[in-house]
């Protein structure tokens, strides 16, 4: 059997010498079989993993990382004609190839294909069996004591595939997870991302906290559960946040490029695509800018979901304790400063979307106030608040009131893509400087309050000269 590789294998083969025994393993095979599109290309060797993923980077004209020196493994991403892969390769755990393979988390993760004859395939723990049966089964009584973070990976796997977690590894699952707690933040941030990069995160994190293991990453959320929220708001904390994270997943996919509107399912995606999706091809340029090299902006917007409402059972200020809640985890995952403050500000700013739509029309000056305090978060801001509006009403969602919504998000959007330079942030008539040297105003606050009032101003039309701009100076003088 010829098995249906992505076409990057081809180029893969030029490269890697035949005698070297390399193998396609674990979810590149598993895809393979699946027929799902992938870019992430797993090789096995019996050494030298670095090496050859060096030589996979020069030959190819990628860039090269060592992921971990100690076991050996190399990382590869290269681009070809049908996108970008990641190409990791690892020597052999344990000495050979079925050593490697029975080592691993679940069974269908551990077959493997010769890269040079890739017609046979090796299944030393009959995975393919429990791929046709859509079981997840761990390759051994030590799986997860092994390695924690594969509860993670079950749950995701779990979700985005549609499969059962067999009974046994369950049961193994559950007695691995206080080891959870010893496994590195970064690794646990790196597949927490990759739940919330998959098609279907909220399913993924409802597995996740089945299992007991959301705690563990995101302890703040299972706190939510069984906390009240007032009317218009049809569940607890915990599941409002949940289908919060589900209608934001969806209103993303509808506003990405490649949607296509007929397949709209409900009235929410349908009118939001008529109102805001003109910008659709500007969101996928902001969300690519804002992206971490290894993790994208789309993901860091999900988490901002799961904490919009983390503060509710703080009281007082809910965005403002949630958005404290969302910036402590953010640094508990290491993630980096910048993806730290945008997203406690997704968190922070939100209800002020909600806000504007219940006092239209939303004027320049409170554009103006909006993004001078939510920053290009602002974006990023109102998708999140359209999110949470539908997960507040569901079905009842009233058509006037998504109308307002819809208005105030159109506007913040068409400000920040159309009129930034006018009223999101207009370069400044005068500068501390000339208040200083010109009107003999002092350093200090009052200069920096003339200063922002003057921008102010000017974004909400009242002044448009720097004569204006000395008047109006004078004049609070």
């Amino acid at each position: 059997m010829l098995f249906p590789f992505p076409s990057i294998v081809t180029r893969l083969r030029a490269v890697a010498p035949p005698e070297t025994g390399v193998y396609l393993v674990g979810g590149t095979v598993r895809d393979a079989f699946l027929n799902r599109r992938s870019h992430d290309i797993d090789l096995a060797v019996p050494r030298g993993g670095i090496r050859l993923a060096r030589r996979i980077a020069n030959a190819l004209g990628g860039a090269f990382y060592p992921l971990d020196a100690e076991r050996d493994v190399g990382r590869a991403i290269v681009n070809a004609d049908d996108g970008r892969y990641a190409i990791d390769v690892a020597a052999f755990r344990g000495g050979s190839l079925e050593t490697d393979l029975r080592a691993r988390d679940f069974t269908i993760n551990a077959m493997a294909a010769s890269l040079h004859q890739p017609e046979d395939l090796i299944d030393p723990l009959d995975g393919l069996s429990d791929l046709k049966d859509k079981v997840l089964r761990a390759c051994a009584e030590t799986a997860f004591a092994d390695d924690a973070l594969r509860i993670l990976r079950g749950a995701r796997l779990a979700a985005s595939l549609g499969f059962h977690i067999l009974p046994e590894t369950r049961r193994l699952m559950h007695t691995a997870l206080p080891l959870l707690e010893d496994v590195s933040p970064e690794r646990l941030r790196d597949e927490l991302f990759r739940m919330l990069e998959s098609a279907n995160p909220a399913a993924a994190l409802k597995v996740a906290d089945a299992l007991g293991a959301l705690a563990y990453v995101l302890p703040e959320l299972p706190r939510l559960r069984g906390v009240p929220l007032p009317p218009p708001y049809q569940a607890d904390a915990w599941q409002h946040t949940m289908r919060t994270v589900e209608h934001l997943a969806a209103l993303l996919e509808a506003l990405s490029p490649a949607y296509e509107q007929e397949k709209a399912a409900d009235f929410a995606l349908g009118y939001a695509m008529v109102r805001i999706g003109r910008y659709r091809e500007a969101l996928a340029d902001h969300l690519r800018a804002h992206s971490h090299p290894e993790r994208s902006a789309r993901a860091l917007l999900l988490l901002a979901a799961l904490y919009h409402r983390a503060g509710q059972r703080e009281g007082g200020d809910v965005a403002a304790a949630s958005a404290r809640l969302a910036g402590r985890r953010g640094e508990a995952l290491r993630l980096s400063n910048a993806e730290a403050r945008r997203l406690a500000a997704t968190v922070r700013h939100w209800p002020q979307v909600q806000a504007l739509a219940g006092q239209l029309p939303v004027s320049p000056r409170e554009v103006f106030r909006y993004y001078r305090a939510a920053g290009d978060a602002g974006v990023e801001a109102v998708l999140l608040a359209l999110a949470e509006t539908v997960a507040a009403y569901g079905p009842r969602l009233p058509h006037d009131l998504w109308q307002q919504h819809l208005e105030a998000a159109r506007t913040l959007l068409a400000a920040w893509w159309e009129r930034h330079d006018e009223v999101v942030a207009p370069p400044p008539l005068l500068s501390g400087h000339d208040l200083m040297q010109t009107l003999g105003v002092a350093p200090g606050p009052q200069l920096g309050a003339l200063l922002e009032g003057l921008l102010e101003a000017q974004a909400a039309g009242e002044i448009t000269t720097r004569e204006e701009a000395l008047a109006w100076v004078k004049k609070r003088l």
